[in-house]
């Protein structure tokens, strides 16, 4: 008879094991606890099982708010990088007290596995959307770190498969499950600033490099895949600064000259403030502004969004301010909140226990939503519109000059040099 370890259960194993033993002799039993879902004990068919593909230190951080979940067994992790696949293992064992945590060079070996429910995706921005689309084809649910595609038409794409193969997406834009967004935005929503008219969404500093770092030796394929690390990006020579995380800012591997890295989320924000997460803005338009980037577009509805890096309180990371005509807020990661009129701040919520960097409460949402099969907060089609609203807005600042969207086409308004912006070659064999 076929024995299958307490430490590999899962919900397809569980239940093909039990199905096995249908017209078995009768016999007494102990059935454990933790069999039956009692003593707190989640019962191995409730179980999501979890793979990591890309795992470093945002991915390590999401996963440790994953591994917290009483419902979920990580059973295996794919990387590129043998230290990352053992670092990633080692935390895997630990939490588990075994030594079962499958690794991956390539991680289409993990999906292959039909004992995976679901994966974690936290690879470079290059990675985000192949990734989660070869996951979809797999049949696994998705939790994919933003930018979740690297160009315009590839957030559409990644939209499509999504829905196509009926499967469970999550973007890590996290802060749509912390509390101080989330009353800011229901704030903008039902009037109590008045008639909306200025959203504002911060942003690093823009940089957009077309350069090659220095080529060094290529290490040995298990230690580091250099090919596979590229994956659908422009071959280059080696270095070790791209894969310890100095990629990003190199066009080649980053998703709009770093606007992504911020604006995914404070964009993202805006947008819903707006209650836009079915269109996008129609012009980007960049100003010149002393020691900032700026980039203002407008929605059809006329309000303005204002994409800047300064002039902000205070607030913490990832400031975004909504403006009526009655009054305004402004809050960012702290969980602080500022608003005008002060008759307002009694009103306010206190501030979340957690940074708005946190994602317990959006690893929580997947989860949950991986059993129920309903839509979370950040899926593939609110995610694909914050995505192009991005990209369009980076697109501009690539141009310099200001550029007219349609929403519903998803192309430049009589642009052609925009509109062939919107795309980017794959390298064999990654295209879409």
């Amino acid at each position: 008879m076929r024995t299958i370890t307490v430490s590999h259960l899962t919900r397809r194993r569980f239940l093909k094991a039990s199905a096995g033993t249908i017209g078995a002799a009768m016999a007494p039993m102990v059935v454990p606890d933790s069999a039956l879902g009692l003593s707190g004990i989640v019962a191995p068919s409730e179980r999501i099982t979890l793979g990591g593909i890309g795992i470093r230190n945002r991915g390590g951080y999401v996963l440790s708010f994953m591994l917290a979940q009483p419902d979920v067994q990580f059973v295996a992790i794919a990387d590129v990088r043998a230290d990352r696949r053992e670092a990633v293992k080692g935390i895997a064992d630990n939490k588990y007290g075994n030594n079962d945590c499958d690794t991956y060079r390539d991680f289409r070996e993990l999906l292959a596995r039909d004992d995976i429910d679901a994966v974690l995706i936290a690879t470079g921005d290059r990675w985000h959307a192949h990734a989660s689309m070869m996951a979809a084809e797999a049949g696994k649910d998705i939790y994919s770190e933003k930018p979740c595609a690297i160009t315009l038409s590839l957030a559409r794409t990644l939209a499509d498969t999504i829905r196509r193969h009926g499967r469970v997406f999550q973007a890590g834009t996290q802060r749509r499950t912390v509390s101080n967004f989330v009353q800011a935005v229901h704030w903008a929503q039902d009037g109590k600033l008045g008639k909306l008219h200025t959203l504002h969404a911060s942003i690093y500093r823009l940089r957009d490099s077309h350069d090659w770092l220095p080529a060094e030796p290529e290490p040995p394929k298990d230690v580091v895949d250099w090919d596979m690390w590229l994956g659908p990006a422009p071959w280059r020579p080696y270095n070790q600064r791209y894969v310890d995380g100095g990629w990003r800012g190199y066009f080649d591997f980053d998703s709009g000259a770093t606007l992504h890295d911020w604006a995914a989320h404070t964009l993202d924000l805006c947008q819903w403030a707006n209650q836009a997460d079915n269109t996008t803005p129609i012009e980007f338009e960049p100003i010149d502004v002393p020691d900032d980037n700026v980039i203002v577009g407008r929605y059809a509805n006329g309000v303005k969004v204002v994409l800047r890096y300064s002039g902000w309180l205070g607030l913490g990371t990832c400031p975004v301010r909504f403006e009526g005509d009655e009054g305004w807020i402004e809050t960012g990661d702290t969980g602080q909140t500022a608003v005008y009129p002060d008759s307002l701040r009694s009103e306010l919520a206190p501030p979340p226990a957690e940074r708005g960097t946190a994602p317990k409460n959006h690893v929580r949402d997947f989860l949950d939503c991986v059993k129920s099969r309903a839509m979370p907060a950040a899926n593939a089609d609110i995610t694909a519109q914050s995505h192009i609203a991005c990209h369009a807005a980076a697109i501009a600042y690539r141009l310099g000059r200001k550029v007219t969207f349609d929403p519903t086409k998803e192309e430049f308004i009589g642009d052609e040099e925009a509109n062939r912006m919107r795309t980017r070659a794959m390298r064999e064999p990654w295209t879409v």
